[in-house]
């Protein structure tokens, strides 16, 4: 348990680049391609847990949040996903997401098996897998956003590593709350308007789709610093030069906590 989750390589994560132009609801409106959008399409008879896909009948997460060491799974290769422990398969979840490796948060243990935070829709939707054929990691980061505040705090180990003035969403599109996770790290290689782009498990609540992706919200980098501080975003958090910097070295599955 002390193996450390992934951090995807920027090398890696550049040949993501039309991912994340594709993902996130907050950017310039860059359009998809349909070899973008392949991505979205389920590889067997189960749907695919992904960013790309809403999945019915499986439990919601509702327990209450905790600034402790979180553990994280990586499956090896694609497992079942079911709505309780020995239920029957409602999907899998994928050993890739975005070209990464997946990497998810546990809310809950029970003999031999995990539940698990999803990156699918509804948001907060989680899943029960199998507790074999997966690497197990401690993260010890936590990425809390208060909307009110309009506020993001890094923590590690239970200190603050840093507090910054951020964008959230605006009143008809709101970057929503709940318990969720930093699901990939994907580097444009033209970068329009940030470097970098941090998907997390959660999609905006009012729009379906943006710039023909599944409006996935993002932390992400703004190049006019008048809007820090400002209800502005399509849902996703915009962050200062210097964030963005520590997000990136903030492990795949870590806890992200967005509350009012």
């Amino acid at each position: 348990m002390s193996e450390e989750p992934s951090r995807v390589p920027l090398g890696l994560a550049a040949g993501a680049a039309a991912a994340a132009l594709l993902l996130t609801g907050c950017g310039g409106g860059e359009k998809a391609t349909a070899a973008d959008a392949a991505g979205a399409a389920p590889a067997g008879d189960l749907p695919q847990a992904t960013t790309y896909t809403t999945l019915d009948g499986l439990p919601q997460d509702s327990s209450a949040p905790t600034g402790g060491p979180t553990t994280v799974v990586h499956p090896e290769k694609a497992v079942p996903v079911s709505a309780e422990p020995g239920g029957p398969a409602i999907a899998e979840l994928p050993a890739t997401q975005l070209k990464g490796p997946t990497w998810v948060p546990v809310v809950e243990d029970r003999p031999g098996w995990r539940r698990v935070l999803l990156p699918s829709r509804p948001n907060r939707v989680t899943g029960w897998i199998p507790d074999k054929g997966l690497r197990a990691a401690r993260s010890t980061h936590v990425i809390k956003v208060d909307i009110s505040d309009r506020e993001m705090t890094l923590a590690e180990s239970g200190r603050v590593e840093g507090t910054w003035t951020v964008a959230v969403g605006a009143p008809k599109t709101p970057t929503p709350t709940g318990r969720t996770f930093l699901l990939a790290s994907l580097a444009p290689e033209k970068p329009t308007y940030s470097p970098l782009i941090l998907p997390v498990g959660a999609h905006s609540a009012t729009l379906d789709t943006f710039g023909g992706g599944p409006g996935t919200v993002a932390f992400h980098g703004w190049r006019d610093t008048s809007v820090f501080g400002r209800p502005v975003t399509h849902g996703c958090v915009r962050v200062p030069a210097d964030a963005l910097k520590r997000l990136a070295k903030v492990p795949l599955g870590s806890i992200v906590q967005i509350q009012t």
